[in-house]
């Protein structure tokens, strides 16, 4: 798995209430249909490793990244079309010797209606320590903040987010007035706030981004730090005022939210990577209740990206391991603890490996995401975005 997700710290500082297990099944599927829709590295310059869920617009369009490949090895924005045609929107690293406009992005982009996308650089930039930026429909590329690794913070892994106004919010995940990491606002004239800095206690290493609700307050995830360094579930106030909703104690409850959260109906969902890993929810007053604990067996292991949710409640993301060939599944569970494995990659010739991101709909309800690896290089290739039909 990626680095940045198994990082443990160690403080003191107890909140939240962690609520019994619930009664969790797993069961086999029938065979689901997968389609290759795009393997990366079979060209020159196409890019590798898509570590990024993938956004789709109103054309059946998907955009995302790749960490690295493209030009310059530093990585891509792409986009594929409905048809399988993929195009380079941009390959950063500008020079051989200097990344002024960032390098290796982990994360996603954002689509504003326009059609332009923003998103982070976890490197690069004038001062190495990541940017934000933006890319036209046609390709241009504009720097909006580049962190100077100081106070401002440094590393931004996770994507951004808009409010009704405009501004983007995000993370970094080192940096900041105490190294641990920082929440940030970044205006459209390209001011940038730090709302938050972490200490340890409050969480370590924001690896995930941010979500808003509609009162302003933003939630998200740390993936060490906390009462026990297992991380921690923690919300922002739009004045700043943080409190910590839940501290992961890296047993039954697992530990280590690597991605994102999604907020329905006064509940926070999102995936643990301790062990063989959850998908949890925390209430907003701080009660957190694991729905599905994974084996590593058939069912998968290591959901290391954020939950989506249908129109009856399921939820549906991946593992980056496990399955019927260890190389990952795509899983959906129901509201009621039953987990189905409705993909093992690995089963047909040329198909992808270890799903780091997590995953988009179409209006038919098919799935859409990338794998880390596999690809046409086999096991160790670049990495492939693929449909599934459930």
């Amino acid at each position: 798995m990626h680095n940045a997700c198994i990082k443990i710290g160690r403080y003191i500082l107890t909140f939240g209430v962690f609520s019994a297990l619930l009664l969790t099944a797993f069961r086999t599927a029938a065979a689901q249909t997968e389609n290759i829709l795009y393997s990366f590295g079979g060209q020159s310059g196409d890019g590798d490793y898509p570590l990024s869920t993938l956004v789709k617009d109103k054309k059946g369009n998907l955009y995302g990244t790749t960490w690295g490949g493209g030009a310059n090895g530093t990585g891509t924005v792409f986009k594929l079309s409905p048809s399988g045609t993929e195009t380079v929107l941009h390959s950063f690293c500008t020079s051989l010797y200097a990344c002024p406009d960032g390098a290796n992005p982990e994360s996603g982009v954002i689509l504003d209606t326009a059609g332009n996308l923003y998103g982070t650089t976890s490197l690069g930039g004038p001062y190495g320590a990541g940017t934000v930026y933006q890319v036209t429909p046609s390709g241009t590329e504009t720097l909006l903040y580049s962190f100077t690794g100081g106070a401002d913070g440094a590393r931004p892994y996770a994507g951004v987010v808009f409010d009704k106004v405009g501004n983007l919010y995000g993370t970094t995940t080192g940096g900041g007035a105490n190294g641990a990491g920082t929440v940030f606002q970044l205006t459209s004239s390209g001011g940038l706030t730090v709302l938050h800095t972490f200490a340890g206690p409050d969480g370590n290493d924001p690896n995930g981004g941010v979500i808003l609700d509609s009162k302003g307050n933003l939630y998200g995830t740390t993936v060490a730090g906390g009462a026990h360094g297992y991380g921690t579930v923690y919300k922002l106030s739009p004045g700043g005022t943080e409190t910590v909703l839940y501290s992961f104690t890296g047993g039954a409850d697992g530990g280590v939210p690597a991605r994102g959260l999604v907020l329905k109906k006064g509940y926070l969902y999102g995936t643990t990577t301790n062990g063989y890993g959850t998908v949890f929810k925390v209430s907003l007053s701080g009660k957190a209740t694991v729905l599905y604990s994974f084996t590593g067996a058939g069912d998968g292991g290591l959901p290391t990206s954020e939950v989506i949710f249908d129109k009856n409640g399921n939820l549906y993301s991946t593992t980056y391991m496990g399955g019927l060939y260890n190389e990952g599944t795509v899983f959906e569970l129901t509201p009621t603890g039953t987990e189905t494995a409705l993909y093992s990659f690995g089963s047909q010739s040329g198909d992808g490996a270890l799903p780091d991101a997590g995953l988009v709909f179409d209006k038919k309800g098919n799935l859409y995401g990338t794998t880390l690896r596999g690809g046409l290089g086999g096991v160790n290739g670049g990495g492939i975005v693929f449909k599934v039909v459930p």
